[in-house]
């Protein structure tokens, strides 16, 4: 992550772009509630961002770019992809196939630790209300 923040802030800074706030965040680009991600839509539908500048296009989202493209343009906000890689479509096909069995498997990876609770749960619940 600090070599991407590296990398935008190099190429802002050799592109003339000054940066008035740099967004940083964790989380996967299907994950549209992450609370930064919902800061720069709020922003940008405030038209307080009038540039955009992201390493790669799944950082901000990983499906439906073309809607946040329109989404940014329709609010006076030019979007600059640093790394916009031109793959190929059975490339990009399997590395979204990769990105959603990785979410995935990070949310059952994640409920392993409430197993007790939800089998507890399941044996203690009213037959009646099933």
């Amino acid at each position: 992550m600090a070599s991407q923040q590296k990398a935008v802030a190099a190429f802002c800074c050799g592109a003339g772009i000054a940066i008035d706030e740099a967004i940083v965040e964790v989380g996967g680009g299907l994950n549209l509630k992450r609370k930064q991600f919902l800061k720069i839509m709020a922003m940008v539908e405030s038209r307080a961002i009038h540039t955009l500048v992201i390493a790669h296009k799944d950082r901000l989202a990983r499906f439906g770019m073309d809607w946040f493209e329109y989404y940014l343009e329709q609010h006076d906000c030019k979007l600059i992809i640093i790394n916009n890689e031109s793959l190929s479509p059975e490339t990009e096909m399997v590395q979204d196939l990769m990105a959603i069995i990785h979410c995935f498997s990070c949310r059952l990876y994640g409920l392993r630790k409430y197993k007790k609770t939800i089998m507890s749960a399941i044996k203690h619940e009213d037959p009646d209300s099933l």
